[in-house]
């Protein structure tokens, strides 16, 4: 446990850091979209224009947000 600590430290002074993900492989990522599809489990979106883009980041700034913002690019660059 020292070794893990003093190799922290070391990375905070270098201002490093050690990231990971818990996104793995693709066939796990597969089994994930296939196990959503299979039992209906969707994501609560909020789709927004490329024109609202700015408006929608004060929002995140200010914690006005309840779901994930995805930006409508498919009708944006249809409309231009």
């Amino acid at each position: 446990m020292r070794a893990t600590e003093a190799a922290s430290n070391l990375l905070e002074q270098g201002g490093k850091s050690i990231v990971g993900s818990a996104i793995r492989g693709m066939k796990e990522t597969q089994e994930m979209i296939d196990f959503a599809a299979e039992h209906n489990v969707t994501a609560d979106i909020e789709l927004v224009s490329m024109d609202y883009v700015n408006k929608a980041m004060e929002r995140v700034a200010k914690a006005d947000v309840r779901y994930r913002f995805v930006n409508d690019i498919g009708n944006t660059l249809s409309a231009a």
